[in-house]
């Protein structure tokens, strides 16, 4: 009678631990959740939060307005007034400092320019627009070529 009480309990806890994992699993593929933890060297797990710098969530903020102009433009909506907030990729911190080098600033330069002439030549908005989005790609091109698959959805056909 025991044994049969002892591989009862067994088979409950081995049950549950089995049922908790899977839940587990199936709650982080549901909700995408990202384990952001690293071993240190003595093995302990140590979390680390990614934190965006000023620089990249400015660029965040130009790629979804950039993708609204868009859809203006192929509509043929009204532009609208040019973003100021754009004019911050002068002043705003990057990750790293150094990537701010005279090449960053012609390239800005050459966005900057793009972006505002969409707004004061709207009848030639889409080629204005398409010239922002060579700008961005060209800039990404040698400082970090990771976002320019998604920068390439931009362009206008």
């Amino acid at each position: 009678m025991k044994k049969h009480i002892f591989l009862l309990a067994v088979t409950v806890l081995f049950s549950a631990c089995n049922s908790k994992s899977e839940k587990n699993e199936n709650a982080d593929k549901d909700n995408l959740v990202v384990d952001t933890t690293k071993t240190s060297s003595k093995g302990e797990k140590k979390f680390e939060m990614y934190e965006m710098s000023e620089m990249s969530a400015l660029m965040e903020q130009m790629y979804v307005d950039n993708q609204r102009l868009k859809e203006r433009i192929k509509k043929g909506d009204t532009i609208g007034k040019f973003p100021n907030h754009f004019l911050r990729i002068h002043k705003a911190v990057m990750t790293d400092d150094k990537e701010n080098d005279d090449f960053f600033k012609q390239q800005a330069e050459a966005f900057i320019k793009a972006q505002e002439l969409i707004y004061k030549d709207p009848e030639n908005a889409k080629q204005h627009f398409n010239n922002g989005v060579n700008a961005c790609i060209s800039c990404h091109q040698v400082k970090c070529g990771g976002p320019i698959p998604r920068i390439k959805k931009l362009y206008i056909d």
